[in-house]
């Protein structure tokens, strides 16, 4: 039977709070499931002591390092034999509310009427994105299967990151403004433009342009160019975002005082890319990212004075050490330019504007997709965007589907994960790559390039500082660029193992393609390879993921529980938590040594 768009969005709603809850609240204990009609069922059983019940939620496609995928879901009181059917939206609240019962129970300082109000929060969220996914499954449904190229696949997540407790929450994005700056809906607008007194626009540039000379040239090729006067700067705006401005008093005093000029929509189209608040045009040599009065996931989206100094720095960076020159299969994805409006008193006007080069302008995006698309759950009906490309490598080769997934994980590796272990090995230099920062060109079908976005995600080690600051000395003056090795190496296995290479694993494993020990394996004797040919950080970050019985996870489920906003947030480090690292499985280690001796 096929699923409508509802159903499917309570199953993806349900798997996404279901995988946080057992990561970080609860794990459950195994279970057998007893139906009328057919064998048992494997489950995992959740006990739920202030309600008084037990909850089992069917395990249909087990996972030792992604989310678990799940089926039906039964429920029973303590003192009740009897199980019954449960709708997931009426499991999830039962879960919900068993966290804060836990948390009152063990937080005697946190008042009652405030955690009611947290429960209540991440109830209203839950509910948002579970509608935003219904949505985004009804349009997707009505276009016809779009090709893998940049853009069609920033486009497609309609179920977003798998192991967020509310992956489509977008507070501050009406339904009627969802269908123009979605990217799941495909909407395209133009930007918003204002004048600004040259004096109040801080900018800067790595490029031989400035960025007043940029934005100047991305206006005038749409057509209808706005008008700035002499002495003047335009400043591109997201229109969601020249509304809040337009409301702020800062805003409005520079208006009143003629500092300051609101132009209004002019210039080419733009449409959203997977961030949202990061825009596109195939005709234009650069995308813009904005900051954005919605709160996304977990955070409302802002570019920070430092972020915007970070991008600058790196792009030097990058340019300085030569980097294209000595990797051949990895790109950073530069940030180089950006301009903002200056109020004394303020971090941030609200202007600041990030300019990315766009290395995808025209027919450069084909095959290009992000890592998040890649590795997707596929929609209702259909298969994986990875299975789709196994399955055709295989049948245009003959081989096997096990031995075509065996062969294109490992040029993987190689091509995406290696470049940044060498990096980081190189320069001390670690990226934020998670799934949606990482993408690769997969034209061919198997993987030959890869990219890397996103100034908000540079890890410095201050064991390399001297050697940075000789390339580029202003890093020593942008505040949160340099950790500690030890707080990198933990942050940068959550991003690029947990969050990347594990989601690979473990789509290849749902959808029988390869078992995911297989996979392990290989990725452990590369990890090996690199702690051999490598010196450095890198090296130290190998065998830190190789030989530690644990591995960081974020726990996006706690930030939401108690409301934060990790960007506006000191939490740090406490945003993130062990998990056992299944590359130290028993069953893995002993299949690792059987197969050295077999090699041997």
């Amino acid at each position: 039977m096929t699923q409508t768009s509802r159903q499917a969005a309570e199953k993806a709603t349900f798997q996404s709070f279901a995988n946080c809850y057992l990561r970080e609240v609860n794990p459950g204990v195994a279970a057998r499931h007893r139906t009328a009609r057919g064998p048992g069922v494997d489950c995992i059983e959740w006990s739920l002591p202030s309600q008084h019940m037990l909850l089992r939620a069917e395990i249909v496609s087990p996972s030792s390092c992604g989310p678990i995928q799940f089926g039906r879901i039964w429920g029973r009181g303590t003192s009740d034999p009897i199980w019954r059917n449960i709708e997931r939206l009426s499991a999830l609240h039962s879960l919900v509310h068993e966290t804060y019962q836990d948390n009152r129970r063990t937080m005697e300082n946190a008042g009652s009427d405030r955690m009611r109000g947290f429960e209540l929060e991440l109830l209203m969220r839950v509910l948002d994105s579970y509608q935003q996914t219904a949505l985004y499954l009804d349009k997707a449904r009505e276009r016809p299967v779009q090709a893998d190229d940049f853009l069609a696949a920033e486009q497609s997540l309609v179920f977003g990151h798998w192991l967020h407790p509310t992956p489509k929450s977008r507070q501050g994005m009406t339904f009627w403004q969802q269908e123009r700056y979605a990217p799941e809906l495909g909407g395209a607008f133009k930007l918003h433009y204002f004048a600004a007194r040259a004096d109040h626009v801080r900018h800067a540039s790595a490029r031989a342009l400035t960025a007043p000379d940029i934005v100047a040239a991305m206006a005038a090729s749409g057509g209808d160019m706005p008008t700035a006067r002499a002495g003047e700067v335009l400043l591109p705006m997201h229109p969601l975002q020249a509304e809040a401005l337009l409301l702020d008093p800062d805003i409005q005093a520079l208006q009143r005082d003629g500092i300051l000029r609101h132009l209004g929509p002019s210039g080419p189209c733009f449409t959203a890319t997977s961030s949202v608040r990061t825009v596109y045009n195939a005709e234009q040599d650069w995308m813009l990212k904005f900051s954005l009065p919605v709160r996304i996931t977990n955070s409302v989206r802002l570019n920070r004075r430092h972020e915007l100094d970070a991008g600058v720095a790196m792009a030097k960076l990058v340019d300085r050490i030569g980097f294209a020159e000595r990797s051949a299969s990895f790109r950073i994805i530069q940030d180089p330019a950006y301009l903002t409006v200056e109020i004394p008193g303020r971090a941030e006007s609200g202007f600041e504007t990030i300019l990315r080069e766009n290395l995808f302008a025209g027919s450069r995006g084909a095959g290009v997709v992000t890592m998040a698309a890649l590795t997707a759950d596929p929609m209702p009906g259909e298969t994986s965007r990875l299975m789709r490309l196994i399955c055709g490598l295989a049948a245009s080769s003959g081989q096997s589907l096990q031995t075509v997934a065996l062969d294109w994980f490992q040029r993987y590796l190689e091509r995406a994960v290696e470049p940044l272990i060498r990096f980081f090995d190189d320069f001390g230099v670690a990226l934020e790559a998670h799934q949606q920062n990482s993408l690769i060109d997969i034209l061919g079908g198997y993987p030959r390039f890869s990219y890397y976005r996103d100034n908000q995600g540079f890890y410095l080690s201050e064991r390399y500082r001297s050697l940075l600051a000789a390339h580029v000395p202003e890093t020593e003056t942008i505040g949160s660029l340099y950790f500690a090795e030890s707080e990198i190496r933990e942050r940068f296995s959550y991003y690029l193992i947990v969050n990347q290479v594990f989601s690979v694993i473990s789509r290849m494993g749902h959808d029988g393609l390869c078992d995911e020990g297989a996979l392990l394996c290989l990725l452990r004797a590369h990890l090996e390879g690199c702690a051999l040919t490598m010196a450095g950080a890198g090296r130290d970050f190998a065998r830190h993921v190789l030989d530690q019985p644990t591995i960081t996870s974020k726990a996006n489920l706690t930030t939401r529980l108690f409301d934060v906003d990790e960007l506006q947030s000191d939490a740090g480090a406490s945003l993130y938590r062990p998990i056992a690292n299944p590359l130290r499985s028993p069953s893995l280690l002993a299949m690792t040594r059987t197969s050295h001796a077999i090699a041997s």
